[in-house]
């Protein structure tokens, strides 16, 4: 943590142009995902990214970092952001007030997760709205037009990321994450990263598909935490030479003692959300991996953690009358229409929250070997003296190789009449 005051100072005049405007007078650490993703690789480290569906889980983790001087990212998925009582319009305003209780020198960004492109009418509000929210003070962007054929994914995403200014951090998506035996090509990656490369786009991360999903691995149904890291070693590799690395999604759910080893294969960013739902909600978890209890087809909420169980009943209550079953990926959706009355729960229940996720924040932390690696972004940004943390790549890919012709899936793309 940086202790000059005067360095500080200057640090702060040196953070992103889109943040010393969106966020007059702050002190906070906010920085673009550039510099993150650059001092994760150079540090050997794992960022972790946690997906903020109550603004509680946000001051648990920002405790965490400050204590262990880690890097963090606060992220919002474009869907979450539906059901969710957090927005790209609050979570900024949250994450400054939460860096300014304690006391400021925390450094993290604000990624726009899995922000779904599925048609030309998606991509064409896309380039409206993600600018909006960069004026907001966000400093990170998520491609995610993973659910199109190759070619559409390729340049759906050079389509948004073009409005994207250089200095914002850049995530994309090359797999539709579905769970295990659903795995990224080598081909695919090459050819998206490649592709993105002969147009000047210059991702910092790759989001793929080997083998994680997103919520709980029921585990009664035999499912199992399965990612791949031999194929997400062998895309590493592929991909490297145009300064790209792997985010892993979907790591709720698998054991800490794996996850440690990530930064082995080629992985600089992990994505955790299910988790941190988990703890508001006070649900039974499996102590090594986080991952939620099923007995007998329903989740087992803890009276003694998260929410109150009265509040629960009343969610359950909700849930059922929307049909979903009690060990449904759909409880998120509760996250909204109960976020007040949790947001205004009696501070015990508030307290035993943010230090539960603290605590798993700082497990998190250690594992990732992410420990003063705060500091080294800032010592990073004051080394360059300049605000605009644009990376140094250029174009060495040939644009006429990556057309729709060469699409690994082009035979599929033609079979199933989609064009």
């Amino acid at each position: 943590m940086m202790s000059n005051i005067n360095e500080y100072d200057r640090f702060l005049e040196l953070r992103p142009l889109n943040v010393r405007r969106a966020l007059p007078g702050s002190r906070c650490a906010l920085v673009s995902m550039r510099d993150i993703a650059a001092v994760a690789v150079e540090e050997r480290a794992i960022v972790m990214a946690a997906n903020i569906r109550n603004p509680l889980s946000a001051l648990g983790i920002i405790r965490a970092a400050r204590e262990a001087d880690s890097f963090v990212v606060l992220e919002l998925a474009k869907s979450e952001a539906g059901y969710t009582g957090v927005t790209f319009e609050n979570l900024p305003w949250f994450a400054m007030q939460y860096s300014s209780m304690v006391g400021d020198g925390v450094v993290y960004a604000l990624h726009m997760d899995h922000y779904a492109i599925k048609s030309g009418a998606d991509r064409d509000e896309s380039i409206v709205k993600v600018p909006d929210a960069i004026s907001r003070g966000w400093t990170s962007v998520a491609v995610d037009a993973s659910h199109n054929h190759d070619w559409e994914n390729l340049i759906y995403t050079r389509d948004l990321a073009m409005h994207v200014p250089s200095y914002i951090g850049l995530e994309a998506e090359v797999g539709e994450i579905k769970g295990a035996g659903v795995i990224t090509t080598v081909e695919e990656a090459e050819y998206f990263v490649g592709g993105l490369n002969s147009w000047g786009i210059f991702p910092d991360f790759l989001a793929i598909s080997n083998g994680s999903k997103h919520g709980t691995y029921d585990s009664s149904k035999g499912e199992g935490e399965g990612i791949d890291l031999d194929r997400t070693r062998e895309i590493a590799d592929a991909i490297s030479r145009y300064g790209c690395v792997i985010a892993q999604h979907g790591i709720s759910g698998t054991p800490l003692d794996k996850v440690g080893h990530f930064r082995e294969y080629g992985i600089n960013k992990g994505n955790v959300g299910t988790l941190w739902q988990n703890i508001v909600l006070g649900l039974e978890m499996d102590p090594v991996s986080g991952n939620a209890v099923i007995e007998n087809g329903t989740y087992v909420k803890d009276p003694d953690r998260g929410i109150p169980a009265e509040l629960w009943e009343e969610m359950l209550a909700w849930a059922d009358s929307q049909e979903y079953s009690r060990c449904s990926g759909n409880y998120k959706k509760a996250n909204l229409p109960f976020h007040h009355r949790i947001m205004g729960l009696p501070g015990m229940y508030r307290d035993r929250i943010v230090s539960e996720t603290e605590e798993w924040a700082s497990r998190f932390f250690d594992a990732f070997h992410s420990a003063g690696t705060g500091t080294r972004v800032m010592e990073r940004i004051l080394e360059r003296d300049d605000w605009n943390s644009s990376p140094e790549r250029r174009i060495t890919a040939v644009r006429g190789d990556y057309t729709e012709n060469t699409a690994p899936d082009r035979d599929e793309a033609v079979s199933d009449g989609r064009d």
